[in-house]
């Protein structure tokens, strides 16, 4: 049971360092570089599988982030580990942007260019940026900026398409994963872009990314957020007619948040205050997702819930309820992003301080899921710690 806002930031302190350690003892690849592309939930390697963008960005911004947040000094060295191996083998110095993975010895796998992957990266470098000034890291997330713009933006419909050839031409297949939808625009990739440009911004107020982040938030706002039920909508073709009805309760209480803070980040009063009302609505939609354990469930399509309670949406949870009480004084959020802490330490952390994947339906561990993977990363775990210790500590 938490007491007070001094004991959650102690746990999350001793959590952050928990899950760092994790990382820091078994993910790096002493034989390849890098890190290894899996490990299972029996802590098992597998050092031959591939090595993703998203794990290696995300690694890349963990570290630089916690090194930002405590100044700890151990951290530096695993991010600059990452930014390395991404240097000399994600990037595509040919075409720019990042391979979506590489395989276990480094070389070219799926080149293909997926605008999620190339906003992470701009975001991870962002962080390291602020944690080196490194004047070459700010250059390179400037010039993913660019790119971004260049490929990916529609200039039509505004908005951003999901995923290209190597070169830059249509793809067929435009999916993240096999369970996302086949669509030109998703809610995903914008909610990420808009979370890179508003790190960005911090590095580099430009006026154009200004208006990007403002144009960004206008997509939410008028397209992706469903103003007759609170609930974001994931995808849509290209002239935001949506495509689907699923809701998902672990996305709509991480935009709650990075909507804000892109607003607050940009400095935009006006923007600001729309925002907080649509933070408290979202975070309120939200809830419809709980359980009685304080563990958030995956998603709803229809009428159909699938009660399965990923790591993820609870990390997302404990910052977005805390994020509606700073807003609103209303004492039931804290107690939601404190029950959403209870809740992992109950059932999804691990004894080796990772978060597993998640329970089933019947409130069983995923074991068939990766400790680390193409999308299991230290980031929405470490970035809950982080944005909530310092929260707590501009609070207390």
């Amino acid at each position: 049971m938490i007491n007070s806002l001094q004991q959650y930031g102690e746990e999350l302190q001793k959590e952050l360092a928990d899950i760092l350690d994790y990382w820091m003892q078994y993910a790096p690849d002493e034989k390849y570089g890098g890190f290894y592309g899996k490990i299972d939930h029996e802590n098992r390697i597998d050092n031959t599988a591939p090595k993703g963008a998203v794990l290696n960005a995300r690694i890349l911004w963990s570290f630089a982030a916690a090194y930002n947040c405590t100044g700890h000094q151990q951290y530096l060295p695993l991010a600059k580990r990452a930014y390395d191996y991404i240097n000399q083998h994600f990037i595509d110095l040919t075409y720019g942007g990042i391979y979506w993975t590489v395989t276990y010895a480094g070389d070219p796998l799926d080149t293909k260019k997926q605008i999620y992957a190339i906003a992470f990266l701009l975001y991870a470098f962002s962080e390291y940026y602020l944690a080196t000034q490194l004047e070459e890291t700010k250059q390179k997330a400037i010039e993913l900026y660019h790119l971004i713009e260049q490929h990916s933006f529609d200039a039509v419909e505004t908005g951003y398409l999901e995923a290209f050839t190597r070169n830059w031409q249509p793809i067929a297949d435009l999916r993240l994963s096999n369970k996302d939808a086949n669509e030109k625009k998703t809610m995903n990739t914008h909610l990420h872009i808009l979370e890179a440009y508003t790190n960005l911004y911090r590095i580099w107020p430009n006026e154009r990314l200004r208006n990007s982040i403002a144009l960004l938030l206008a997509n939410f706002t008028d397209h992706i957020i469903n103003k007759s039920n609170w609930h974001l909508n994931l995808f849509f073709d290209e002239a935001w007619n949506v495509k689907g009805n699923i809701i998902s309760y672990g996305h709509d209480i991480e935009a709650a948040w990075l909507l804000l803070e892109a607003a607050e980040v940009i400095n935009d009063a006006t923007l600001v205050k729309q925002l907080k009302e649509i933070a408290v609505k979202i975070s309120g939609a939200a809830t419809q997702g709980l359980d009685v354990d304080g563990g958030l469930w995956y998603e709803k399509e229809g009428s159909h819930l699938v009660k399965e309670k990923h790591w993820w949406p609870q990390a997302e949870a404990m910052i977005g309820f805390f994020n509606s009480w700073q807003i609103t004084g209303d004492m039931q959020y804290l107690q939601h992003s404190f029950n959403s802490w209870s809740f992992v330490k109950k059932r999804i952390k691990a004894n080796n301080g990772e978060w597993i994947w998640g329970l089933t339906e019947n409130n069983q561990p995923m074991q068939q899921q990766d400790k680390a993977g193409l999308w299991k990363c230290p980031y929405h775990n470490s970035r809950a710690c982080i944005e909530l210790i310092n929260r707590i500590g501009r609070a207390i």
